[in-house]
């Protein structure tokens, strides 16, 4: 089944994508995506078996993941991708972020938000239970400074969109 397909017998709605994610993991239904099968395409789905596993519960409530998501300015914890945009290590597809434990469930973390971050698809499937370090400043000032003056322009008007209190109180 394709894209097209579940869109036509989702009757046309523009939200049958959350459906089908909800479809796995609320209702229990063995709903594959490339991501799990390399045989399957972006945008192509296959039902295992039409009768439903167990549900599991969702550990990690709506307000958390809300919380969380905009704990992290909606950006990957791990790649600094930002959600909605083309992701820089695979710009073939748009930056999907995740909820991510720092310390894995299975190594004894909890689902309490100070142990949560967001996380994108991408460094999602590679995280294998790895926290990457953040850089240092002196790291990045390194890297800004190695960059093209048009890139340095870029990432100062990102940081005075991030941070406009800042220039307030140096006037």
């Amino acid at each position: 089944m394709d894209t097209e397909e579940l869109r036509d017998v989702a009757g046309g709605i523009s939200e049958w994508a959350r459906r089908v994610r909800e479809l796995r993991t609320e209702e229990g239904y063995q709903i594959l995506t490339h991501n799990d099968r390399s045989d399957l395409k972006p945008g192509q789905y296959l039902l295992l078996t039409p009768k439903p596993e167990p549900a599991f519960e969702r550990a990690i409530s709506k307000e958390t993941r809300a919380f969380v998501l905009d704990r992290n300015g909606f950006t990957c914890q791990m790649c600094g991708a930002v959600a909605g945009e083309p992701h820089p290590y695979d710009d073939t597809r748009k930056t999907r972020l995740h909820i991510g434990h720092v310390i894995d469930k299975s190594m004894g973390g909890s689902d309490d938000p100070a142990n949560l971050r967001a996380i994108c698809s991408v460094c999602n499937e590679g995280a294998a239970n790895l926290t990457a370090d953040r850089p240092s400043s002196q790291k990045l000032l390194a890297q800004v400074r190695r960059a093209t003056a048009t890139d340095q322009r870029e990432v100062l008007r990102w940081l005075l969109r991030k941070f406009p209190q800042e220039l307030d109180s140096k006037r």
